[in-house]
Order: C-alpha cells, then sequence, then structure tokens
C-alpha cells in the first residue's frame, strides 16, 4: 500500500508536467495540442544487438529520413574504437541523440563499476551530440525477484548513476523493461516515489508497458515532467518480434500516447523500436518504413529519404 506522502509526491510531478507543459506550448492545459513538434528516430535493435547490426541500422534509419539513432550498450565502445562514431555518423549524416546502457542496479559490489561505466560510455555519447543516457536495469529472475529487499540497493545505485551522466550533461533516463529488476507498474511508482527525480527521469517504452498488461497513458501522464525518451513501439501478443509489432499494427494506443508526449516539454525524440527476431515476417527496413508512414498519417514529419 502506497503511504501519503508517496501519492502526494507523485501527484505533484503529474501536476508539474501539466501546467509547464502548457506553459511551454503557450496554452492552457486541457487544450488541443498544437501541431507535431517532435522528431522521431530510431533504436538499434530492430536490425539486431551486434556491432554490425549498427551500419545497416544507421544507413537504413537515414534513408528513410528518420531524425536520430539510438545505439546500444554492447556496440557503444567497439565503434568508438574502429571505425569511430563520429565517421559513420558523418557518413550516413544522421544524429545520435540517446544510447541505450545496461547497469546492474541490484548489486552494490559492483555499483562503483557501474557509475564508471556510465561515465566511460556517456562521455562517447555526449562527444557526438546526445542528450539522453537510457537507463536499462539488469535482468533477474522474475519467479523468485524479491523486489522490496532490493529496492534500497536499486534506488542508491540509480541515483548514483544518473547524477555521474548528468554531471556530463546529460539526461539519465530509466527505462523500464520486461524481465528486469524495474518492470511492473508498481514496481515503477515504487522507484520513482524514492529516486532523486533531480538526476533520474523517465524513459519507458509503451509497447512493453501494455505487454505487462498497464495502460501506458496515465503513466505518461503521471510522469509526463519527467520524461526524456520514448521507445515507441506497438505490442500484438504474436510470436515474432517478441510480440511486439510494427506501429498501427497492435494494441496501444498511439494517438492518444502521442498527444500526451506532444505535451512533455523535457522531451525532444521519441524513438521507434522494435525487438529484432528469427522469425520476424519482415525485413527491418520495411518494418522501419511501416512505422514512418503510421506517423505520417498522425501529422509527424520526417527528412527527405535518400536514395
Amino acid at each position: 500500500m502506497r503511504t501519503r506522502n508517496e501519492c502526494n509526491r507523485r501527484e505533484m510531478i503529474k501536476t508539474l508536467g501539466v501546467s509547464v507543459g502548457a506553459a511551454c506550448l503557450g496554452m492552457p492545459a486541457g487544450q488541443a495540442a498544437p501541431a507535431r513538434r517532435l522528431k522521431v528516430g530510431q533504436t538499434s535493435i530492430n536490425w539486431g544487438f551486434k556491432v554490425e547490426s549498427v551500419e545497416p541500422g544507421l544507413r537504413d534509419s537515414a534513408k528513410l529520413g528518420y531524425w536520430g539513432y539510438e545505439s546500444y550498450n554492447d556496440a557503444v565502445e567497439p565503434i568508438e574504437e574502429n571505425p569511430g562514431w563520429g565517421k559513420l555518423l558523418e557518413q550516413y549524416k544522421i544524429p545520435m541523440p540517446s544510447s541505450y546502457f545496461n547497469f546492474n542496479l541490484t548489486d552494490p559490489t559492483v555499483r562503483k563499476a557501474q557509475v564508471e561505466k556510465a561515465i566511460r560510455l556517456g562521455k562517447i555519447l555526449k562527444k557526438q551530440g546526445g542528450i539522453t543516457a537510457v537507463i536499462g536495469p539488469n535482468g533477474v529472475n522474475r519467479t523468485t525477484y524479491d523486489f522490496k529487499a532490493a529496492k534500497n540497493d536499486l534506488v542508491t545505485t540509480l541515483n548514483e548513476v544518473s547524477k555521474a551522466l548528468t554531471d556530463i550533461g546529460l539526461a539519465a533516463a530509466l527505462h523500464q523493461h520486461t524481465g528486469t529488476c524495474v518492470d511492473t507498474r508498481d514496481q515503477v511508482f515504487a522507484v520513482f516515489d524514492a529516486v532523486d527525480t533531480r538526476v533520474v527521469k523517465f524513459g519507458p517504452d509503451v509497447g512493453q508497458l501494455q505487454k505487462a498488461g498497464t495502460d501506458p497513458v496515465p503513466m505518461l501522464k503521471d510522469y509526463q515532467s519527467l520524461l526524456r525518451t520514448i521507445h515507441l513501439k506497438d505490442y500484438v501478443g504474436e510470436r515474432a518480434w517478441a510480440g511486439y509489432c510494427p506501429l498501427g499494427m497492435g494494441k496501444v494506443d498511439l494517438p492518444a500516447v502521442m498527444d500526451v508526449l506532444e505535451k512533455a516539454e523535457g522531451l525532444q525524440y521519441v524513438m521507434v523500436e522494435l525487438d529484432g527476431t528469427a522469425n520476424a515476417p519482415m525485413a527491418p527496413f520495411e518494418c522501419a518504413r511501416t512505422s514512418k508512414e503510421y506517423l505520417v498519417k498522425l501529422g509527424y514529419t520526417f527528412r527527405p529519404e535518400i536514395g
């Protein structure tokens, strides 16, 4: 059961999001959103998690006119070593506003190493003009995981990692993730009731919330003032793509999601994502194109397609 203080803190965050968002847009709260302002990018995992998946992802994202590319943890340092992110981003003329970094938040014996990793990878992202580090929590055995027992260590490490990233000049956005130490709606609420929200921001995945049985729209409204990035995917529940699907083909109320996101003052980019799997019925390029076509119908614009 939540305490009165926890509920009041969340209500304060929610109220701040509504009022600041309305002020930023130059309109009273409750009025319809204006023309679309958010830029839409792609995350790397549509093409895979390996180093060799990076260049096809950059090439396709740029070709389709996406506004940015989000790199993934395992590829950040190898690509920086050879051939260098600057060279690839210049070659494909696409920015890298964010990167997804995995951190062990629950084991206090590796806390120092997690902070050092945040600084090391964060500097690579910042060097390329990045603005948001997406914090991916560590995986756990969900059948035996004791969130209450892990919470204090989780919050402490999350605060320290986020402060290190903030000090570099990046927004640190916690990304709730299926099968990890921060997965469910209640766990997200409990974490944000405890962390230092001056440094810990939010970067949820709307498809994963849907998969977990949570309507993403109310949660986005609750934490609107903390939103710094979004993984935008749809969920249909079939075997391909781990149950996810290109935008507009699943159950997520994406028009309502986008209307909330447009009013999030701290949000500049939303990143389309789809978990690449071996049995996918569409190639990554076609997945990215299908999602783009859906977003165009919602009023979003893209850069001119290349070639």
